[in-house]
């Protein structure tokens, strides 16, 4: 669900994973339309990052 987010609402994305300075820097970005595109790349990059960082906890806690 997330990805779809990603790529339709980029600067959502990093309020759901609890970076709201990055999702304001995205909203600003994807504000132009040339931005849109960066945006959703760095909202689909960003939100991989959060995936393996919390499998990588997930290892550790065990």
């Amino acid at each position: 669900m997330r990805l779809i987010i990603a790529l339709l609402v980029p600067f959502l994305v990093f309020f759901t994973i609890r970076r709201p300075f990055q999702g304001i820097f995205c909203l600003l970005l994807q504000i132009t339309l040339i931005g849109w595109i960066p945006a959703a790349i760095w909202a689909v990059y960003a939100l991989n990052q959060y995936k393996t960082d919390k499998k990588i906890e997930q290892l550790i806690g065990r």
